[in-house]
């Protein structure tokens, strides 16, 4: 009998596992995974916008200075990155500087690979295939500066160390620890580990200890006093044009306000705000954000103190950390999008269902982020810093969904605080219940 001659339910039924066995074929998602990259490279060295343009021109020329010039930043002078960062810019210069792009987008390719391999199990878990197809569609949708920037360095170790915690939990603070001595936002993945696991000694001494080793290489080479100058280098710059804060400051300048305008800067080299009260807020920005990400770490802990369970935690923890680091943050370049794939794949790749249903709220969320983000950079970035009203809205909407995911994974982190309460007390009276009388 033919799949036509079915009836109506049958045929759906059957076309449903005809879709589940090709989706979960490993040769299928490889191969779209691998054709996925090959078009974000593909953009990368062909779209308009130079979406590579950090690569091809700063990390390529830090690279240089180490290699022909033996000038090394972050041990011969200040720099925005923590030192581990220029470990790939070197490597990416193995082929020689005519390559250095390939080279670039060839060693995050490699590294997304180890990524995708843990996620899907190592080849042997099928039932994970899901969690690669969401990757694949957020890489995707969130285009070429996913796979061009630093970050998309840390993004496969962070996903890499958040899936290893329940086996090598060791390992895994290692891997984290090196992720976050390239981009300082993995922190926030180590804070929620520690907060939510009942491994958090191995990894505060697995944590450390790699960081210790870091600092004390850096130190032999000469670099003791700037090996932590990318906190002091961060600090002191203003509002980046994508920052959540600086959105009002853009519609201002969209309405003529005196004095209100996007400029660059070429000490960071990026595009910021001028404007009435810009300083002022651009001062406050840190302090915020420190105190944002501390209220959500105490929610964290109240959760755990009530009684939610350490797995069912981690992943909205993680989560609210995050989101408060890019909705807080004075910086709002379009890379940090990427940070949102790992808490949302740890959700979904969480073995308790109670967790992975719910989680696909943030995983809408984090691909219509992600799709927003594209929409802005790099094709139309220049009609943005023009102040294109459609420009703007998209960058307004993007910046308010963050506010959205951040407001969702709270209310998860208070609902897993509130059942556990409830769930203690349960299970406390139900001993006092069988307790012999007069014990």
């Amino acid at each position: 009998m033919t799949v036509d001659a079915l009836p109506p339910r049958s045929r759906s039924a059957a076309g449903r596992s005809l879709v589940r066995t090709v989706g979960s074929n490993r040769f299928v998602i490889w191969s779209v995974f691998l054709l996925t990259h090959l078009g974000l490279g593909a953009l990368n060295l062909l779209a308009p916008g130079l979406p590579l343009g950090d690569v091809t021109l700063v990390y390529k020329m830090w690279s240089e200075q180490a290699l022909f010039s033996d000038y090394w930043v972050g041990i011969d002078s200040l720099w925005v990155y923590p030192i581990v960062a220029i470990v790939p810019m070197i490597e990416a210069s193995a082929l020689g500087p005519d390559l250095y792009a390939s080279s670039w987008l060839s060693i995050v390719m490699i590294l997304d690979c180890v990524a995708f391999a843990a996620i899907t199990g190592w080849f042997t878990n099928r039932s994970r295939a899901a969690v690669g197809w969401w990757w694949i569609a957020f890489l995707l949708l969130l285009g070429p500066i996913a796979v061009g920037r630093i970050d998309s360095v840390t993004v496969p170790l962070a996903i890499l160390g958040m899936l290893l915690l329940s086996t090598r939990p060791t390992a895994a603070a290692v891997v984290l620890a090196l992720a976050t001595w390239i981009k300082v936002w993995p922190a926030a993945l180590l804070a929620a580990v520690v907060i939510a696991m009942r491994q958090r000694r191995a990894v505060v001494v697995a944590a450390a200890g790699t960081s210790v080793v870091i600092v004390a290489v850096v130190a032999a080479f000469g670099g003791g006093r700037t090996v932590f100058s990318f906190v002091t280098e961060q600090t002191g710059r203003g509002l980046q044009v994508e920052a959540p804060v600086s959105t009002v400051w853009l519609w201002l300048a969209r309405a003529g306000v005196p004095g209100t305008s996007v400029y660059y800067d070429r000490d960071i080299l990026t595009y910021q705000i001028h404007g009435p009260g810009v300083e002022v807020a651009a001062a406050l920005m840190n302090p915020l954000l420190a105190l944002a990400a501390l209220a959500v770490g105490a929610l964290g802990v109240w959760a755990v103190r009530r009684g939610a369970a350490s797995p069912a935690v981690l992943a909205p923890l993680a989560l609210a950390l995050v989101c408060t680091l890019i909705a807080f943050n004075k910086v709002g370049s379009p890379q940090f999008m990427s940070w949102l794939a790992v808490p949302v794949i740890v959700g979904l790749t969480t073995a308790t269902a109670a967790v992975r249903a719910p989680f696909r709220v943030p995983a809408v969320l984090a691909l219509a982020l992600a799709a927003l983000t594209q929409l802005g950079y790099p094709y139309l970035y220049t009609r943005l810093l023009s102040l294109e009203p459609a420009l703007l809205v998209v960058l307004s909407a993007r910046n308010l969904l963050v506010f959205v995911l951040l407001a969702w994974s709270i209310g998860a982190l208070v609902a897993l605080g509130r059942r556990g309460g409830g769930a203690a007390l349960a299970d406390r009276r139900s001993h006092e219940a069988a307790r012999p009388a007069g014990s």
